[in-house]
């Protein structure tokens, strides 16, 4: 069995953490080492999980720094990338058995989103579906990648946004991922329950045709955030 890095990236997640500190003392009974990087907290993020066992690791902020950081102070044979946001339906083991069960060296977990209206499931259902036409995985849906092949292709771009998308891009050019379809993870549907449902799905379809016509990232990320 391979040694399993898990590296959770954080930032301001107090309200998150009555779900997360759970999560990661199941992991840690399970995975090989499990890494929390915080990316500057301002909220107390870091003393509560400093106080529940965990010490996080520092860095600037940023999801992609943050998860190079977690990455480069690993000594997994394997890692996998959590949100702070993941909840699991399943048990943890079934999960860690999942990923060293995999015939390839990377891959993604499928997703259920947390909403219960109807519309959420077909939502995910199409999430799932384009993932695996395309060989594109979101962060939400759990990136694992052997250490050997993260370090080969350079990690995480160090982009604003969009770093999932750019990393799957350079690894289904040496393999396609591992499509793992059960047990799946969950992620929390707030932003499209915030937001709207439907304008959240046409923000996040132009975000992504805007990057793959070649808008820069910066300005994706400005308009993202406006």
């Amino acid at each position: 069995m391979m040694k399993i890095s898990v590296i959770v990236p954080v930032y301001n997640e107090h309200q998150q953490l009555s779900v997360l500190v759970p999560v990661l003392n199941q992991l840690s009974q399970f995975a090989f080492e499990v890494i929390v990087v915080d990316g500057g907290s301002v909220d107390g993020t870091q003393q509560i999980l400093t106080d529940a066992g965990f010490k996080p690791m520092h860095s600037d902020a940023g999801r992609a720094v943050q998860m190079n950081f977690g990455a480069d102070n690993a000594k997994g044979d394997l890692l996998w990338f959590v949100h702070a946001d993941t909840q699991f339906i399943d048990h943890i083991s079934k999960y860690i058995d999942a990923i060293n069960e995999s015939k390839k060296n990377w891959g993604r977990f499928n997703i259920r989103l947390s909403g219960k209206q109807k519309i959420f499931r077909i939502i995910e259902w199409l999430i799932n579906k384009r993932s695996s036409w395309t060989g594109i995985a979101t962060g939400d849906q759990g990136i694992f990648v052997q250490y050997a092949l993260f370090k080969q292709i350079g990690g995480y771009d160090d982009i604003p946004i969009m770093e999932d998308v750019s990393i799957c891009k350079k690894l289904k050019k040496i393999i396609l991922p591992e499509v793992i379809s059960t047990p799946v993870l969950i992620t929390s549907s707030r932003r499209w329950e915030h937001q709207g449902i439907f304008r959240t799905i046409i923000c996040m379809w132009k975000m992504r045709w805007l990057y793959f016509r070649g808008v820069s990232t910066e300005k994706l990320h400005r308009l993202y955030h406006k």
